[in-house]
């Protein structure tokens, strides 16, 4: 497996690519959400080679997204299953079940729903901003430096080259067209 290119990159979505980037890791965490634990049912659920599956999970271990578990002690037997910071990712996940059922399947063709398991009813994931629980969507953004971001501000200003105020990208409309255009 790749190296993680993106471990110096002072950017959270850089850092997420590197810790979900590879196509597999979210599908194991899927297989994960779903129940699955052994080694050899994730390599039959997902088709996938032994050496790629045994990278994956070992790569999941290390950035602790998954921990081994002893399932069976004679002969010994481990599986794997998320831990706090793999439960996390799921709504990573299930940010991008919802993508994928609007916007890649028609409607009506969608090959999963995720269900509560409380009433059974279908739920249809959203991110929403943690104090106002309004969606993302909908609320006009734009990045700034957090407290971790390194540099002094000439080069803070440099790398979020900010636009005037008031020009912050807003879901209503299309994003600034920096040649002016």
């Amino acid at each position: 497996m790749r190296p993680d290119r993106f471990e110096d990159i002072p950017c959270s979505v850089a850092r997420a690519t590197g810790l979900l980037g590879d196509p597999w890791i979210p599908m194991i965490l899927r297989e994960c959400a779903y129940g699955v634990a052994r080694f050899d049912d994730y390599r039959q659920r997902l088709n996938i080679g032994r050496n790629v599956l045994s990278a994956r999970l070992e790569r999941m271990v290390e950035t602790g997204l998954l921990e081994k578990w002893t399932y069976q002690e004679r002969p010994r037997r481990e599986g794997y299953r998320l831990t706090p910071k793999g439960r996390g990712a799921m709504s990573v996940i299930a940010a991008m079940l919802r993508f994928a059922n609007d916007w890649v399947f028609e409607e009506g063709q969608e090959p999963i729903v995720l269900r509560d398991l409380r009433d059974g009813r279908a739920l249809r994931p959203v991110v929403v901003d943690e104090e106002t629980g309004e969606p993302l969507s909908a609320i006009p953004m734009r990045p700034s430096p957090g407290p971790g971001f390194p540099g002094d501000e000439t080069f803070q200003r440099e790398w979020f080259n900010p636009a005037p105020p008031g020009d912050a990208v807003s879901t209503d409309s299309p994003a600034p067209n920096p040649d002016g255009g």
